[in-house]
C-alpha cells in the first residue's frame, strides 16, 4: 500500500487514484529568466523520484511540467539585458532542458508554456468575475477575492480570522503574514514593453498564480491526482492555485499535494556572494557525476532538509562502485537474469511505500548489498540468487539511477586526456603527469595504448 504525505492533510494518506491505474501528475516547472540551481532540482529530481516509483508500481503516469515564460522576473530580465521576452525565455528553457538530460530526469509527457495558453486563462478569469470571485480594479487589473472562497488558506494552515488583511497585491510572491487579493490580470504598464495580450479589461498579462491553474486544467481536467512543488511554492502560489481553481470550475482541483524541503548547501543557504550557489554545469566542471548529483540529492527524504556539500561526492562515489563491483562479480556467475527478486526487495519496497522513504530504502539495499559480497567471498551463492541480485540491482536502478552507463565518460575527462595525450607527444611529461592527477580527480584511470586514451573508473 502506498502512502503520501499529504500537505493539504497534513499527514501520510493511503494513495487511492481517481482512475483505477492511471495517474495524472503536475509538477511546476522553472521560471526560465534564469539557470536552475541545484536547490530548485533537489525539487525536480524528488518528482522524478516520485514518478519512477509510481511507475514501479504499474501506474500509467501522465506528467505536466509548466514553463513559466511570464511573469514579473522575465519581464525585468529582459528589460535588463535589452532583449525579447522570447529571446530570454528560450535561451534558458533550453539550458534547463540540457539539465534535466543530464540529471536523467524522466522527462514530462508535455511542458507548457504560459505564453502559448493565455486564451485560457482569459477564459477562467472570465468565469470567476461572474462567480463573484473576481473584480476589476481601476486601472484594468483583476483581483481575486479571498473572501469569497471561505477555505482559503487550507494548505498553509492559514487562520484568516487571526490574520491581518490588507486589500490586493500585483506582485507574484508575498508574505505569509499578510494575505491579499491578488492578481489574475496586470493591467499593460510601460515597463512591459511589448510584453501584453489583449483582454476583455484591456492589454495586460496574466498573474503567475492564474497560469498553472489554466494550464494544469486544461491538460489534466478539473481534478486531478497530484500536484508537487518545493515548500516555497505552498504560499501563495499553490495556496492561490487552490482556491482560484475550486471557485472557477465548482470541482474539488487536487487530491494530493507533495511538496520537497529546502536544500542546504555547506550548512547555509546558497549564496553567490560565498562561492557556494550552484548550478548543474558548475557541479559537472567540478568533476562531479551526474549519477553522484542524484545520489547525494536522493540520500535524503524528501520532506526533510538536504545539506549539500562538495565533499560528500566521495561518499556518492563509493556507494556507486560498490554496486557496479557487486554486478560485475554477479555477471561472472550467472548473467542469465529471470523474473525473481530477493527475499530483501520486500523491505525495500515497504520503505518507498512508506512516504517515499529513501534513505531507509538506501540503507536495505546497501545491507543486502554487504550480505551478497559475503556469500560470493564465501562462494556459497547460487545461480538463482547471482540471478535475483541481477534483477535487484537493475530493478534499484530504475527507481533511483544512479549507476552510469560503462561508456559514459565526461566530456570534461576526455579533454584533459586529449590535452595529455598532446604533451605526451611533445614529451612534455611533467604536464602529461600533472593532467593525469587531474583525471584521477574526476575520479577516471587513464591508460596510454597504441589506440589512443582508454577510461577507467577509480
Amino acid at each position: 500500500m502506498l502512502r503520501l504525505y499529504n500537505s493539504l492533510s497534513r499527514k501520510k494518506e493511503e494513495f487511492i487514484p481517481i482512475i483505477d491505474g492511471k495517474i495524472n501528475l503536475y509538477t511546476c516547472g522553472p521560471t526560465v529568466y534564469d539557470v536552475a540551481h541545484i536547490g530548485n532540482f533537489r525539487t525536480f529530481l524528488f518528482e522524478d523520484f516520485l514518478k519512477r516509483v509510481l511507475i514501479a508500481r504499474g501506474f500509467d503516469v501522465y506528467h505536466v511540467m509548466n514553463i513559466t515564460d511570464v511573469d514579473d522576473k522575465t519581464i525585468q530580465k529582459a528589460l535588463a539585458e535589452g532583449k525579447s521576452l522570447s529571446d530570454i525565455t528560450e535561451y534558458y528553457t533550453n539550458l534547463f532542458m540540457k539539465d534535466l538530460s543530464i540529471l536523467k530526469i524522466i522527462p514530462a509527457d508535455v511542458y507548457p508554456a504560459a505564453t502559448e495558453h493565455v486564451d485560457g486563462m482569459i477564459q477562467m478569469i472570465q468565469q470567476l468575475i461572474e462567480k463573484n470571485h473576481a473584480y476589476l480594479a481601476q486601472d484594468g487589473s483583476v483581483y481575486f477575492s479571498i473572501k469569497s472562497f471561505k477555505d482559503y488558506g487550507s494548505l498553509t494552515n492559514i487562520k484568516m480570522s487571526e490574520m491581518q488583511h490588507s486589500d490586493r497585491v500585483s506582485s507574484d510572491e508575498y508574505s505569509l503574514d499578510n494575505p491579499q487579493d491578488f492578481a489574475l490580470w496586470k493591467a499593460y504598464k510601460d515597463e512591459d514593453g511589448d510584453v501584453c495580450w489583449e483582454s476583455p479589461w484591456g492589454k495586460g498579462r496574466p498573474g503567475w498564480h492564474m497560469e498553472c491553474s489554466a494550464m494544469s486544467i486544461e491538460y489534466l481536467g478539473n481534478h486531478f491526482d497530484i500536484h508537487c512543488g518545493g515548500v516555497d511554492n505552498k504560499f501563495p502560489h499553490h495556496e492561490n492555485e487552490i482556491a482560484q481553481s475550486v471557485c472557477a470550475k465548482d470541482t474539488p482541483f487536487v487530491n494530493y499535494w507533495l511538496h520537497s524541503e529546502f536544500l542546504l548547501v555547506d550548512g547555509g543557504k546558497m549564496s553567490k556572494s560565498i562561492g557556494n550557489y550552484y548550478c548543474v554545469s558548475d557541479l559537472i566542471e567540478k568533476g562531479m557525476m551526474p549519477e553522484e548529483i542524484r545520489y547525494i540529492l536522493l540520500s535524503a527524504h524528501y520532506r526533510t532538509k538536504v545539506n549539500f556539500t562538495i565533499e560528500k561526492q566521495h561518499e556518492a562515489k563509493k556507494g556507486i562502485q560498490r554496486i557496479i563491483e557487486l554486478r560485475a562479480r554477479l555477471n561472472e556467475i550467472n548473467d542469465n537474469m529471470d523474473n525473481d527478486l530477493p527475499l530483501e526487495a520486500e523491505a525495500f519496497n515497504n520503505a518507498l511505500d512508506d512516504d517515499l522513504d529513501s534513505p531507509k530504502a538506501l540503507g536495505i539495499f546497501f545491507e543486502w548489498v554487504r550480505s551478497v559480497n559475503s556469500a560470493l567471498d564465501k562462494k556459497t551463492i547460487s545461480d538463482e540468487q547471482s540471478s535475483q541480485g541481477l534483477n535487484f540491482i537493475t530493478y534499484f536502478d530504475s527507481i533511483y539511477s544512479i549507476l552510469p552507463a560503462s561508456d559514459s565518460v565526461p566530456q570534461s575527462v576526455i579533454d584533459l586526456a586529449n590535452e595529455r595525450e598532446i604533451t605526451r607527444q611533445n614529451k612534455e611529461w611533467g604536464k602529461a603527469d600533472i593532467l593525469r592527477e587531474e583525471i584521477l580527480k574526476k575520479g577516471w584511470i587513464v591508460k596510454d595504448t597504441i589506440d589512443g586514451p582508454k577510461f577507467s573508473r577509480i
